[in-house]
């Protein structure tokens, strides 16, 4: 396992960058691990990881691991039986004759050999051979196991047994074992597998090849298969992916000199939050607070978080462009929205992922004062959407200051994916996870972000009526 798990790190160290023309544009878009944010080797490259990846479309280690535990169930309740059967002080072919030829429900443990046989048969079958991912198979054969020996133990002659404390014995192991095959199929061997589809991209045969992931390797990725979307956003200013500067950034707020360590760590901080927001967006116990039109916004209690919000707008613009104006035209924020006193770029890591400054506006009618914020933002293209994730963070030059209070903002993002009716139109989620600190009344707070959002797409929308006038869209 550790000879595999060192292989397949060495083939994604070692993958090379690729670049992907767009029509009169150079884009250098780095897709190995030392570039990408979301593929960093302290976060990504783990055993965990690796362990749920099928390596030239063989089965991956943690499924293989659970097909030898289903045959270690097989063979350690056999064994266990034979000793039953060897410690009644019987000839082994008379003991074997009563126990199997003349089977009887109330003396023989043999039927408890026959579930472990049926689980081995069925569990080999649709997870070893057939390679299922669903864990349908296994919760039947877990639930008909324990409604048999729940059963058996009813109807064995325990008084008249031989060896009690061993029969109890091979009950209670055919009994844990169903269970540890449940357990691990849906907790370990179903979410690492997932894990890795979504994560681990395919290495290149050639240092000319396209980034697009092989089907025939067996290893799909978080990023969606067509070349266009890796498109740059229309006329993105200084800073883009399209003119990408790692130098300083002239501003207000002065970069500083990272370290590689220092780089290393915001860049898994990145990866780990778009992983929880994009968690967060497909929970499925999102409650709608309240609507406004073809807008909604929705809240979700998390534990040891609190109250979650999430905006769906529909908004009458390509996702592109979204990307462009609210990831690289970063200070031109509070031009447009009100919500918004400052906005402004620190620093670039590289040209997914860079620190902000922001310094939002009184809320709920100057109940809820002005904050500021330190972020962490990091975009990629998941499933045929732009995700823009963003965290709270510290740098150097943003100190917390007397003037206002620092608020937290926890894994949130923007979503935007075109809306299939209309190509030209977008569906633009938001997610927002935001800690303000101070002391505020809860119902204060849960309107002042529920207007807030409101009045972000209402302030966003005219952004983009008015940019068509201007002709830029």
């Amino acid at each position: 396992m550790d000879q595999e798990i060192r292989q397949v790190a060495e083939q994604l160290i070692h993958s090379g960058s690729h670049n992907i023309q767009s029509p009169g544009i150079e884009i250098s878009h780095s897709h190995s691990i030392h570039t990408i944010p979301s593929l960093h080797p302290d976060y990504i490259i783990s055993e965990d990881l690796l362990a749920g990846h099928r390596t030239n479309g063989r089965m991956s280690t943690v499924r293989r691991f659970f097909c030898m535990f289903v045959t270690f169930d097989l063979l350690f309740i056999s064994l266990m039986w034979l000793i039953c059967v060897m410690l009644k002080g019987e000839n082994i072919m008379k003991a074997l004759n009563e126990q199997i030829y003349h089977y009887n429900i109330h003396t023989s443990l043999f039927d408890v050999v026959l579930a472990a046989v049926c689980r081995f048969v069925v569990l080999l079958l649709f997870y070893g051979l057939i390679y299922m991912n669903h864990w349908f198979i296994v919760s039947i054969s877990t639930t008909l196991t324990c409604v048999f020996l729940i059963s058996k133990v009813f109807v064995y002659d325990w008084p008249h047994s031989a060896q009690p404390v061993f029969e109890v014995l091979l009950v209670l192991a055919s009994f844990v074992l169903s269970w540890g095959e449940a357990w691990f199929l849906d907790f370990r061997v179903l979410p690492q597998e997932s894990h890795a589809r979504r994560f681990l991209i395919s290495n290149s045969d050639s240092e000319r090849a396209p980034l697009i992931r092989s089907y025939v390797n067996g290893l799909p990725s978080l990023y969606t298969e067509s070349v266009g979307n890796f498109y740059s956003p229309l006329g993105s200013p200084e800073g883009s992916m399209y003119r990408f500067n790692s130098g300083p950034v002239l501003g207000r707020y002065p970069p500083v000199q990272l370290t590689s360590e220092q780089e290393d760590n915001y860049k898994s901080l990145a990866a780990r939050t778009m992983q929880e927001a994009w968690d967060l967006l497909h929970k499925k116990d999102w409650k709608l607070e309240k609507a406004c039109g073809s807008d909604s916004v929705y809240t979700m209690t998390v534990p040891k978080i609190g109250k979650v919000f999430k905006l769906i707008a529909y908004l009458d613009v390509t996702p592109k462009f979204l990307l462009d104006e609210l990831f690289y035209r970063v200070e031109t924020l509070p031009q447009w929205n009100s919500t918004l006193l400052e906005s402004h770029k620190v620093q670039v890591i590289d040209e997914h992922t860079d620190i902000s400054y922001q310094i939002g506006a009184d809320g709920a009618a100057g109940v809820v004062s002005s904050r500021d914020f330190v972020n962490l933002r990091h975009w990629d293209v998941i499933e045929g959407r732009y995700v823009i994730a963003c965290v709270g963070t510290e740098h150097p030059s943003l100190p917390k200051n007397d003037k206002y209070i620092r608020g937290e903002n926890r894994a949130g993002c923007w979503a935007m994916q075109e809306d299939p009716n209309d190509p030209n139109k977008c569906i633009f989620q938001w997610v927002l996870n935001t800690n303000l600190n101070g002391w505020i009344p809860q119902y204060v707070r849960d309107t002042a972000f529920v207007g807030m959002m409101f009045d972000y797409v209402k302030h966003l929308k005219q952004h983009i009526a008015k940019q068509r006038e201007n002709g830029r869209l």
